[in-house]
C-alpha cells in the first residue's frame, strides 16, 4: 500500500497571484495615504509636531479623565435621585447633589492641557461659573457672517 501526495501547482500559483495583488493594493493605499504628509512636510514641521503632541496628550488625558468623571456623575445621579425621593420630591435638595456631579468638564481640552483654563471636575451652578468667553464670538470669528466663497 502506497500513499501518493499530489501537489496542485495551479493552487500555489493562484495563491502567489493573490499575494502579489494584496501587496500591490497595500502599496497603493500607503502611497495615497502618505501623499498629504509629504505636502505638509514642506510647511513648518515644528508647529505640526507640537500640535500633534498636544492633540495626543488631550486624547490620552481624556481617556483617563472621562471615565472617572462619568462614574462620579452616574453616582451623583443615583444619590441625587434618592435625595429627591427621600425629601418628598424637593428638587432643591436633588440639585445640591446633582449640580456638582453632573456639571463640569467631561473631556480635557487643549487650553486645559496648556494650563490656560482649569479643569472643572466639580460643576458649578451657571450663575457661579466663570465667563470663559464661549458666548463672546466676535463678528470676525462668526462663521455665519463669513462670506461664502464660490468656486
Amino acid at each position: 500500500m502506497s500513499i501518493t501526495i499530489r501537489l496542485n501547482s495551479t493552487k500555489g500559483a493562484s495563491m502567489a497571484r493573490i499575494g502579489r495583488r494584496y501587496a500591490g493594493a497595500m502599496l497603493l493605499t500607503a502611497s495615497i495615504a502618505l501623499a498629504p504628509m509629504s505636502a505638509l512636510a514642506e510647511s513648518d514641521g515644528q508647529d505640526m509636531a507640537k500640535d500633534a503632541g498636544i492633540g495626543a496628550g488631550t486624547a490620552i488625558a481624556s481617556l483617563i479623565y472621562a471615565p472617572i468623571k462619568l462614574t462620579y456623575a452616574l453616582g451623583g445621579l443615583v444619590v441625587g435621585g434618592l435625595a429627591w425621593a427621600f425629601s418628598g420630591g424637593d428638587s432643591e435638595v436633588a440639585s445640591i447633589v446633582l449640580t456638582p456631579s453632573v456639571r463640569g468638564d467631561y473631556v480635557v481640552s487643549r487650553s486645559q492641557l496648556l494650563g490656560k483654563q482649569e479643569i472643572e471636575f466639580f460643576g458649578r451652578r451657571p450663575e457661579y461659573s466663570p465667563d470663559d468667553g464661549w458666548d463672546d464670538v466676535s463678528e470676525a470669528e462668526n462663521v455665519a457672517s463669513a462670506p461664502v466663497s464660490r468656486w
